[in-house]
């Protein structure tokens, strides 16, 4: 047996997977990590993706570049063009992200799961009963990246993006060992809420992208700033952001997890199934209405960003 396949039956223990990724010091390792990875050095890069490489399989075959000037550039790479086809159905809200599809489902009592038998509260999740409002009784899907995905995340359809949450917290992992044994995972998490609406019909989606142990740095594509255990900013971002399907919006700076939350009226797309994979562009949700037709094309405008409580520290940690 190889070393590799002997190092993953090992790891392969959820006792010893939740010591090693959980009962360590999370955020002083994820800080330490989101500065390593950015080390533009050859022989730090290199030795990196070695062992990188030695427990996953990182597949470079769609990536737009393949030489990268440290282990950070290769996680926030670009698609080459035509790596990814969006589906273009008007009813359709495809994918954000390459991912793993984890627990979907509707939301009851304000209550989404992480995991059986493992639910949360989407008002705590949220920050706020009213924040959360939009998606009682409505449909979720969990998004799961694992490291060695496409990092970037697209519009799921024609959208306005009009405020980004930033709430700060712990960076348990996220995997599904975690999912399983720590309450209200996603609730104590880091993460960062963007509120989109539909240019069609004007439904609000909701995409959480959550944090995880050594990935806690979101960026997005007209924000020039990182959220992440870092930022003092302040909590709310109110936006004037167009983006048209597939429209790139963003990306993790190493991967992560993004919930995606629907109002009521909408359904999954046949091809989602627990355990899944799915790639940026594909069905995820259909709109449920008798107007089958693709929506009308919308100018676009310029995107701006506007600050809400001040330019200075929100919290003190």
């Amino acid at each position: 047996m190889k070393t590799r396949e002997l190092v993953a039956r090992f790891l392969q223990s959820e006792d010893l997977n939740f010591l090693l990724t959980n009962r360590i010091p999370r955020i002083q390792l994820t800080r330490f990590m989101g500065w390593f990875s950015k080390i533009e050095r050859p022989w730090v890069r290199d030795l990196s993706m070695a062992v990188w490489r030695f427990f996953t399989e990182l597949d470079l075959s769609d990536a737009k570049k393949t030489e990268f000037k440290s282990l950070h550039d290769c996680f926030t790479r670009e698609l080459r063009e035509g790596a990814r086809v969006v589906d273009p159905a008007g009813d359709t809200l495809t994918s954000p992200c390459d991912a793993i599809i984890g627990a979907f489902g509707q939301v009851r009592d304000q209550q989404a799961f992480q995991a059986k038998g493992f639910p949360y509260r989407i008002d705590e999740l949220f920050g706020s009963t009213q924040a959360a409002a939009a998606h009682l009784d409505g449909t979720y899907v969990t998004l799961r990246l694992t490291s060695s995905m496409y990092h970037r995340f697209h519009a799921m359809h024609d959208c306005h993006v009009d405020r980004i949450t930033y709430i700060s917290g712990d960076t348990w992992n996220v995997n599904p060992i975690a999912l399983k044994r720590v309450e209200r995972l996603f609730c104590k998490n880091e993460r960062v809420m963007l509120r989109t609406r539909l240019l069609d019909g004007d439904h609000q989606i909701t995409l959480v992208a959550v944090a995880a142990v050594l990935v806690a740095s979101v960026r997005f594509k007209h924000l020039d700033v990182s959220l992440n255990l870092g930022y003092r900013g302040p909590n709310v971002i109110d936006c004037s952001l167009q983006f048209r399907k597939g429209e790139e919006i963003g990306w993790f700076e190493h991967g992560s997890t993004i919930l995606v939350f629907a109002p009521p009226g909408f359904q999954w797309a046949e091809n989602v199934r627990q355990g899944e994979m799915i790639r940026m562009g594909q069905p995820l949700l259909r709109i449920s209405r008798p107007d089958k037709q693709r929506p009308p094309a919308h100018p676009g405008r310029s995107p701006q960003c506007v600050w809400v409580g001040g330019s200075g520290p929100s919290r003190s940690r």
